[in-house]
This record gives structure tokens, C-alpha cells and sequence, in this order.
């Protein structure tokens, strides 16, 4: 058995002990508290968002997806240059005239909006005959001309007796 004395000291180094080894949990828990935090980046304080109006405007926040209760196109629009749109008229003129003898060439006044391509398929399109080449000018009346060259396996002589400009 042990003195009263030894019993007390006993008891204090029970304590110092304990206290060390909580000392040391404690110091490992912090660790791992600043690991955290620093890897989550910690718990910055928010500011507050700065104002610079003295009223009060509440946020609108619902935004509603739409739904129609009708559609407010009824079909969709039509191709508004097709073929007939293009093509508006042959040229009969005597300049012309010479194109379609000499060079093989057809001459249309065309509308102002379409381009070289549409006017290659709206004259294929029309009188079954493929344009090597396309030349096209704006007049100075803002009319659109176009110098369709046929391919060496049409006659532009021929189309044109077809068509009906000679």
C-alpha cells in the first residue's frame, strides 16, 4: 500500500500525463481543422454587397418558361425566290440578240436578292438546260442582269426559239 504522500503524487503525474496526452489530441485536431481549411479555403467572412441606391429594389427572380396558349405563326413562310421569283424576263434586246448568236449566251433580268447559284438552278430548273457560267451585273435602274453561258451540249439559238424571245 502506498503513503497518502505517494498516492497524491501518484495522482499528479496521473494528471500531467492525462493533460499531455490531451494536449497532443488537441494539437492533432487543430491540425487537421487548418489542413481543411486550407484545402476547402477556410471561412472567409461574405462581405456585404455594397449599395448605391439609398431605395430598395426586390430582386425579380421567377423567370415563367413560356407557354403559348396559341402559335403565333400559323405554317411557316415560303421560299420566297423560287425559280419563277428569279427569273423575272429574257432580254430581247440587240446586244442580246449578238450574245445568243456569238457566244452561246443567255441573257435574264433576274431579281436584285438572288445570287449567281439561284440563278444557275432557276434556269435549270425552267427550261431543262445547264449554264456553264454565270455573269451577272446590277443596271443602273437597280435591275439585276444576268449572262447565263450554256454548256457545248445546248445551242443557245435553240433555247432560245423555245422560249420564245426569237
Amino acid at each position: 500500500e502506498r503513503s497518502p504522500r505517494e498516492a497524491l503524487n501518484y495522482a499528479r503525474l496521473a494528471l500531467r500525463v492525462a493533460t499531455v496526452i490531451m494536449a497532443k489530441e488537441d494539437a492533432k485536431a487543430k491540425a487537421t481543422k487548418a489542413a481543411r481549411a486550407v484545402t476547402k479555403g477556410g471561412s472567409k467572412q461574405k462581405l456585404l454587397k455594397k449599395r448605391f441606391s439609398p431605395t430598395f429594389h426586390r430582386p425579380k427572380t421567377f423567370k415563367a418558361s413560356r407557354a403559348p396558349k396559341y402559335p403565333r405563326v400559323s405554317v411557316p413562310p415560303m421560299c420566297k425566290l423560287d425559280q419563277f421569283q428569279i427569273l423575272k424576263f429574257p432580254l430581247t434586246t440587240e446586244s442580246a440578240m449578238k450574245k445568243i448568236e456569238d457566244n452561246n449566251t443567255l441573257v435574264f433580268i433576274v431579281d436584285a436578292r438572288s445570287n449567281k447559284k439561284q440563278i444557275k438552278d432557276a434556269v435549270k430548273r425552267m427550261y431543262d438546260i445547264t449554264a456553264n457560267k454565270i455573269n451577272t451585273l446590277i443596271r443602273p435602274d437597280g435591275a439585276k442582269k444576268a449572262y447565263v453561258r450554256l454548256s457545248a451540249d445546248y445551242d443557245a439559238l435553240d433555247v432560245a426559239n423555245k422560249i420564245g424571245i426569237i
